[in-house]
This record gives C-alpha cells, structure tokens and sequence, in this order.
C-alpha cells in the first residue's frame, strides 16, 4: 500500500489561487504589462513546445486552447504537436526531435508510452527543460517535474464513493483501463487508487489486474470480471463493456479511466437491460460533469489541465530567463495541481462537490 504522505487536494473554487500561492518558483509576474507579452516583453522570446497524447480529447483540447491563450502573457512561442491518438508514441517522439531542431528551450509533454521517454532524456541532454503534465513517468528523474491531478487520490475517491453507495451489498466489478499491452503511469495509478478506495488489497500497487478477482471491500464481498482496454475512447469503452459483460451479467460496478470511456460503457449496459450499475471516471470535464447530473456517470475526480500547461508554460519561460525552478508539493515527488469528486449523491465520509459547483470549474 502507498503510505506517503498526501497533504494537498485542492478542492473548490480557490484551487487556481492556492496552487499559484504554493509554486512561486512556476509563476512569471505580469508586472500590469499592457502590452500581451507579460515577463517577455523586453526580453528574447522563449521557445515552448506543448505534446499531448492527441488532439481530439476535450482534455488534451483545453490545454492546447488555453496554453495558447496564454503563451503571449509570458513572451512564449508555442508550437503545440501531439500522437495520432491516445498510444501513439511515434508521433510525440518526432515532436520532440523537432522541438530539439528548433532550439525550444522546454517541453511539456503528456507522454504515450515508454519509448517516449528515451527521447525526453535526448531532449533533456540537449539542454531542454521538461515537464510531464498529468502523466507522470515510470520514473519522477525522466523528466525535470511534473505537474499533475494525483491520479491515485482520484481513484481513490472514486472507489470510497463506490463502496459508500454499495452499502454493504456485494460488488461485481468490470474494471475498464487504457491499456493492457503496456503500463502508463496514469492508467496504473486510477486503477489501483480506486480499488485501494473499495478495501480491495491491490498486491502490487504499480500493476494492474494481479489483485485477487474475488474477495473482501470494505463493506462486504467482491468480484471482478473483467479488466479490459477502452482505449479512452467512447467507442473503445463500449467495446470493452461488452466484452465484460459476456462474462457476466450481474456487473453493477464499472471503473472506467475517463469519461469518454464511461459515456460508451454506459450504452452497452443500457443495450443490455442494466440499468442499476455504478458507472466512476476521471476526468471533470464539463461533458462529464453533465453526465454525472444526467445519471450516466454516478460520480467522477475533477483534475484541472488548464492549470497544469498554464502553470507548466510558465515555469519554463522563468526558467529561460532566470534560471528559477518550480519546486515539487511538500511530501510529493511532483505538483499538485489539485482533484475534486464530483456527485450528486454523496456518500458518507468522502467529501465533494455537487454538479452545479462542477460546472462551474469544468472544462472543455
């Protein structure tokens, strides 16, 4: 079980403050400069380059938009590149090898897999400075820092709210990830935070799918049918609930990596009859937090992206200019960019935001 220390999960409308607050070294000062290029108005500009893992997700949309939108506050050239689609590692690492031709002087990158981070460590050697967004790496020196949603608190929340709405009745589990074929840090660390949040013993907390497939939570007994790949995608999601429910038809709980996910777990479930299932996600986007109002999602971790490349953009151009950097959360091996659950039926002792305080801080 992980036993450090998480003092920080910031929930609710002063989240963007606090985190600005904690991470001064991140922050670049807009000094009432009037003229849209903030600390890089009389200075050289700095070349930034923002990968994401594709360019369709709302996720990954909102932080190209928004990264955008603020690029000329801190005197920054954005080139924005990401994969084909969620895996596609080929595409990020020609992003980084033109990112490297192109003298950036950082990256920040939601990586795609394992053979990506053989191209950050040549970024990094040819004096780049990188930050990993959201996805953390198998390991926290592959990269400079990261800045993200502490994925296995989300999860977390989504499995005591699980087992709080269960009350006590057994629990048939489908657990759709990302992938099977390889392990990616965020895929790993939801999986296992929502099954550490049920009461179920995960044996290794890095691993998925090697924890027994049947019996104690913390409010009575379990078993999980399936662990199957969605891709993240809608479609993808369907497909893996299906294939769950060929398995069995008794599932009432579905974890699900994100929203879009849910969104296609629950049109399987619904073309079979089930009508009763838990369906969790991750995610927080407004799309998803009218899911859970609408009753399609029952309940899903809130992260914050916009913050996470705005934060990130900033933290490299102070460091082009004074060589200041951003440092990691007190007792984390990155920063906290901060996670809410988002319900409309909450349970006891898992604390949350309602949908309406959802919206108000959603993106996409």
């Amino acid at each position: 079980m992980n036993t450090v220390q998480r003092p920080l999960r910031l929930v609710g409308a002063g989240a963007a403050a606090l985190a600005l607050a904690l991470l001064p070294a991140a922050c670049g000062s807009s000094d009432d400069d009037s003229s849209g290029t903030g600390s890089g108005s009389s200075e050289e500009r700095v070349g930034v380059a923002l990968i994401t893992k594709d360019s369709t997700n709302p996720f990954f949309v909102t932080m190209q938009k928004g990264a955008q939108a603020e690029a000329g506050k801190n005197g920054v050239d954005l080139t924005i590149a990401s994969g084909k689609q969620d895996g596609d590692e080929t595409g990020q690492i020609q992003a980084i090898e033109q990112a490297i031709a192109r003298g950036d002087k950082g990256i920040l990158i939601l990586s795609n897999g394992p053979s990506v981070e053989n191209s950050i460590k040549k970024a990094r050697d040819a004096g780049l400075y990188v930050i990993a967004l959201d996805t953390p790496p198998s390991s926290p020196d592959v990269v400079d820092i990261t800045f993200a949603t502490d994925n296995r608190e989300a999860g977390r929340l989504i499995g005591k709210w699980t087992a709080g709405q269960l009350g006590g009745k057994p629990a048939t589990i489908a657990l759709l990830d990302a992938f099977t074929d390889k392990v990616i840090s965020v895929d790993v660390q939801r999986d296992q935070g929502f099954l550490e949040g049920m009461g179920i013993d995960t044996v290794d907390e890095n691993k998925n799918a090697d924890e027994a497939k049947t019996g104690k939570y913390s409010g009575g007994d379990y078993t999980i049918v399936c662990n199957e790949p969605g891709g993240g995608a809608e479609d993808g999601g369907r497909t893996a609930m299906e294939t769950c429910l060929s398995k069995s038809d008794g599932i009432n709980v579905v974890y699900t990596i994100n929203e879009p996910t849910a969104v296609g777990a629950q049109a399987a479930l619904k073309a079979a009859g089930i009508t009763d299932a838990l369906v969790v996600s991750v995610d927080g986007g407004c799309a998803g937090v009218q899911n859970v109002k609408d009753g399609i999602i029952g309940a899903t971790s809130q992260q914050y992206p916009l913050k996470m490349a705005t934060l990130g953009m900033e933290a490299i151009a102070k460091i082009a200019r004074t060589g200041e950097k951003p440092k990691t959360t007190d007792g984390l091996d990155f920063f906290n960019t901060g996670v809410a659950l988002v319900t409309d039926k909450p349970s006891d002792g898992v604390e949350s935001i309602d949908t309406a305080k959802g919206k108000e801080l959603c993106w996409g």
